[in-house]
């Protein structure tokens, strides 16, 4: 097969296994890893607590959208519930049509999507400048092109959706900083898409993090990101998630 096939194939097996595995902790991941296929090696750029923005958000009081492509929605997902400031962060598909934004069509990688997720915040608390840099630092690498990890394919794309013009200039301005400043060893290759809409992906991609924090694929990719949330912002990190599918009261 080829590499793009073999990676969808890879990713559904994960998906397919729903439910916690083995615990938690450290045995856990270890254990995930020995269970899962041996993955070819990516050379990814580590997590870093990357600059504050040059450029600054100047938004008017009220809840904002932000949305952001790193690959799997459930990792990107799953760091920005945990952000402080963030009212609600929805995994989706950005950019294609409305008729074929679902799981499977998407996963094909010809509709022009991406999975992305859907951020509300409050620019009182955390400002738009304030997300990319969390984004860049934790979410992904943004030097890859067309994939994350194990994920390969346009779907996969590390892309940001502005949703007004300002958001755009800073989103630009910020790229180019950590481009100027070689903040890895090679650009950065996430694109700026405007003007794209957002479709909410199906109930069974929300809030996957926090309800299968033993599954393989999260244990092993995602679980990673959150950890360096926490310790290279543990002043924006809060310890609960802002969940889509809020318990009953």
């Amino acid at each position: 097969m080829a590499g793009k096939e073999v990676s969808m194939a890879l990713r559904d097996t994960f998906r397919s296994l729903s439910r916690p595995v083995l615990g938690a902790g450290l045995g856990l991941g270890l254990a995930a890893a020995v269970l899962l296929p041996r993955l070819p090696a990516f050379a990814e750029e580590a997590p870093r607590r990357l600059p504050e923005a040059v450029t600054r958000s100047a938004e008017p009081a009220g809840p904002h959208v932000a949305v952001f492509a790193g690959g799997c929605f459930w990792g990107v997902q799953g760091v920005f519930q945990h952000v402080r400031g963030v009212t609600s962060a929805v995994s989706g598909y950005a950019g294609g049509t409305s008729a074929e934004a679902d799981y499977r069509t998407v996963s094909g990688g010809g509709t022009g999507h991406a999975e992305a997720v859907s951020v509300t915040y409050d620019p009182g608390l955390i400002r738009y400048d304030e997300l990319l840099r969390i984004f860049f630092s934790v979410a992904l690498d943004p030097t890859q092109v067309d994939r994350q990890g194990p994920d390969a394919g346009r779907q996969y794309r590390s892309a940001l959706f502005p949703q007004d013009a300002e958001q755009a200039q800073v989103a630009r301005a910020y790229i180019a900083q950590l481009d100027a400043a070689k903040a890895y060893a090679r650009p950065v290759a996430t694109r700026i898409e405007p003007g794209a809409a957002f479709y909410p992906a199906e109930g069974y991609h929300q809030d996957f993090m926090a309800l299968h924090p033993g599954h393989p694929y999260i244990a092993v990719n995602d679980a990673p990101k959150l950890e360096a949330l926490r310790v290279l912002f543990p002043e924006r990190t809060v310890p609960q998630p802002v969940l889509v599918n809020r318990p009953p009261a």
